[in-house]
């Protein structure tokens, strides 16, 4: 549903990953009604509390995970944290956050596999992401300026807001509602018919962010921005890139620019924000050194990399992948167009080629971006074809080894996959389940679980695992029918691992109360 053309509210979609996880500054709050810019706040959500907006985001969420165009690409994720956490981080520091928001809020980035440029924030503190976003990003300040934005109309409580104006509907028409603007827009009838479904065509309209809403996102959002450590010129050069699309097509592909249309006064603020020594917008722009969580934030060649992978994965047309494959195997071809190269050959099935390719780039790229390399070459010796030479298998097993030593979210589920293949599936499971202690909203680590835990006769641990997935994606039902399946085991299954059992019991009846409470909000 979401995977189509937005044309509605601008308070929709989006990411994919853990809840953030940054602790909260000691700085003290403003007073009410000001914000830390010293601007005046437009309003802290009244009308609507922070528990009623989390549920309402947490339904509509639900809906989303079940949509063939999420995409929990674990490479893309972790880079896309790699920008998110220092931002949320800065956004805390400085007090935008509240500490109630930080708490009850999900935080949480969701990737569509929409080509069309795009970001949005839905309620509940979701936030998503198109391919196509990242794909035309050309610097990660450029895709960290509109994460900012979108982060600031969490925080400054826009969506709650304009939500608040329709307390006359219910949340289940809400949901609908937001979902339907989301639904096919190359179909415009059905997109119609699923916002009237909802009962709720005449607040359409009312849910766009006002010009107001989008200048403090703006205000707060650079803040936010160089208090993360990125080039302040990263907020100038993408509303250029955006105002260029706007001026050269209207053909759909920028939906961003229909739900947070640009004025003059806005991109004449940002540019008045920059120092006045600071290099022309179109110039090649600086990484900040520092971020709000006290990293280094990514590099422009690691962008380029997984723009690459977005432009690749985006791309259903054969045809389209084969030109990437030739234009970058050629012997000027760019980091970027190398990965896009072997990523491409990949998809079309040709394993030998896309190694040779990857091996190439691994001699090109920053030391600091070979283990995105070894990722992706990991990806091909782990796909389908011709049985692997003794040579290939080796290397599968140490790239592995490296994977799973680097502390990554990709290289964990990558390591743990070729544990799989080398039936090491003890190996496996342990590093996972250290994982998903930490990170239970994790589907992808639940699922990788069950398959490990299966694969070694631990059949009750597979199917709670199976459970725990679906929790994480907030799908009730399926988890409670797991639970169930797994209490239904074999006698002899059951008593094997007492402890295990008694903890499917007790999250069998935790799963029992979360679904009558979003039974009860219908």
């Amino acid at each position: 549903m979401w995977r189509r053309r937005w044309a509605g509210p601008a308070c929709a979609l989006a990411l994919l990953s853990a809840p953030a996880t940054l602790s909260l500054a000691q700085n003290p709050l403003p007073p009410a009604g000001t914000s830390v810019t010293g601007l005046p706040s437009l309003g802290d959500g009244a009308g609507m509390t922070v528990a009623e907006e989390r549920r309402l985001g947490d339904r509509i969420a639900r809906d989303i995970y079940r949509d063939p165009d999420y995409l929990d690409d674990p490479v893309l994720v972790d880079y896309l944290q790699s920008v998110w956490q220092p931002l949320l981080g800065a956004a805390r520091a400085r007090g935008d956050v509240a500490p109630e928001l930080s708490e009850r809020l999900a935080w949480e980035l969701m990737i569509s596999r929409d080509k069309r440029v795009n970001a949005f924030a839905l309620p509940g503190g979701y936030l998503g992401v198109n391919l196509g976003l990242l794909a035309v990003t050309e610097r990660p300040e450029e895709l960290a300026s509109v994460l900012a934005h979108e982060l600031s109309h969490v925080s400054q409580r826009h969506i709650a807001r304009m939500i608040a104006t329709q307390d006359r509907l219910a949340p289940w028409m809400l949901g609908a509602m937001i979902l339907g603007a989301l639904a096919a827009r190359s179909n415009v009838d059905v997109a119609n018919a699923a916002i009237a479904g909802s009962q709720a065509v005449a607040a359409q309209s009312q849910l766009n962010f006002s010009r107001d809403m989008e200048r403090e996102a703006d205000r707060v959002g650079f803040g936010v921005l160089t208090g993360a450590g990125f080039d302040g010129r990263g907020f100038v050069s993408m509303f250029d890139k955006l105002q260029q699309a706007g001026r050269l097509n209207d053909d759909g592909s920028f939906p961003y620019l229909r739900s947070h249309p640009l004025t003059g006064e806005r991109i004449a603020d940002m540019r008045a924000r920059l120092p006045l020594d600071a290099a022309p917008v179109h110039g090649p722009l600086r990484q900040g050194a520092a971020s709000g969580a006290g990293q280094l934030g990514p590099s422009a060649q690691m962008h380029a990399l997984m723009a690459a992978r977005a432009r690749v994965l985006a791309e259903n047309s054969a045809e389209r992948w084969r030109d990437w494959q030739q234009s970058g195997a050629s012997a000027t071809a760019s980091p970027g167009e190398r990965y896009a190269a072997a990523y491409a050959s990949l998809r079309l099935g040709q394993r030998s080629q896309a190694l040779a390719l990857a091996q190439r780039l691994r001699g090109e790229v920053e030391l600091s971006q070979r283990s995105a390399v070894d990722h992706l070459a990991l990806e091909i010796l782990l796909s389908p074809g011709a049985p692997l030479t003794p040579a290939e298998l080796a290397q599968r097993a140490q790239l592995s080894e490296q994977a799973l030593a680097g502390g990554s979210r990709a290289g964990l589920l990558l390591g743990a996959q070729t544990a799989l293949a080398h039936n090491e599936a003890q190996r496996a499971s342990a590093r996972l389940l250290d994982w998903v202690v930490q990170h239970p909203r994790d589907a992808l680590a639940w699922q990788t679980l069950a398959r490990a835990q299966q694969a070694q006769g631990q059949t009750l641990r597979a199917v709670r695992a199976e459970a725990e997935s679906r929790v994480a994606q907030r799908d009730y039902v399926g988890a409670l029918d797991r639970f169930k399946a797994a209490q239904a085991l074999p006698a002899a299954l059951r008593a094997a691992d007492p402890i295990e059992l008694a903890i499917v019991d007790s999250r069998r009846r935790e799963v029992e109360v979360l679904l009558r409470e979003a039974e009860s909000e219908k």
